[in-house]
């Protein structure tokens, strides 16, 4: 894959979103898609990023193999798996448009009510059915453009989980999810031998900004780093609206 100087840069901003979101900010990874739908339609972007997320997976799992919530997983595990299945069978007739756009909303969407939102209160219990809900709607949006985070936080930010359970969670989980993509997207023609170079050498990147990720969920107050990322995946999303809307 041919990528301009530009396409490059935002490449490894994507890359190194991707590894902030497995060392334990998943909202990073948000921005991910939109940034390279700025220079290539968001199928592709998807296809060349899937295999930088699954090299990624695998640090942010030991990093946090003793840090997760069973629970959550066991509802959300079989969800994401329906949602899958939703986009891998309508991904023939879904169209590029119709796809950025619903990136663009999604995001804009989420980043509006992370503006507004406030953590409070006791943990709380899963529950199933708000589980399945929007476990599948995380299945579909991570399958269409790997913007799973925004449903998964819908369900766990309300659980008030510990912030390094919480971080831990959403990197087993969305292990599970990547690589049950991997088979679809072959068939599909996304991941293919002519991104796979540019994929792997954007992994190295990714797989070293996850350590930053643990370090920032650690020592540094991640409402800072979360205003930063929220502002930005907005101002990005509003950019793909337009572009959806104006073709």
């Amino acid at each position: 894959m041919e990528l301009s100087l530009l396409g490059w840069a935002l490449a490894l901003l994507a890359a190194v979103m991707v590894g902030l979101s497995k060392g334990g900010i998943p909202m990073a990874a948000s921005i991910s898609v939109p940034v390279l739908t700025i220079v290539m339609d968001p199928v592709a972007a998807a296809g060349l990023l899937l295999p930088v997320y699954i090299v990624a997976d695998m640090f942010g799992l030991w990093a946090y193999r003793k840090h997760f919530d069973k629970r959550v997983l066991a509802i959300m595990i079989p969800a994401t798996t329906i949602g899958i299945g939703i986009g891998w069978a309508t991904a023939e007739v879904v169209s590029e448009r119709w796809v950025t756009l619903m990136v663009g909303v999604i995001g804009a969407l989420f980043a509006l009510n992370a503006l507004f939102r406030h953590r409070h209160g006791a943990r709380q219990e899963a529950k199933v059915a708000p589980g399945v809900f929007w476990g599948t709607i995380a299945g579909f949006t991570s399958f269409v453009s790997h913007s799973g985070a925004p449903p998964f936080q819908a369900y766990t930010i309300p659980l008030n989980l510990p912030k390094q359970v919480f971080a831990g969670t959403a990197t087993v989980l969305f292990t599970y999810v990547n690589l049950a993509k991997l088979g679809p997207f072959i068939a599909l023609g996304e991941v293919n031998w002519d991104s796979l170079g540019t994929a792997l050498i954007l992994a190295i990147p990714a797989s070293a900004s996850v350590f930053l990720g643990v370090w920032l969920v650690k020592r540094m107050p991640t409402e800072i780093f979360f205003k930063v990322v929220i502002w930005a995946l907005l101002l990005i999303s509003l950019k793909l609206i337009q572009q959806a809307i104006t073709g």
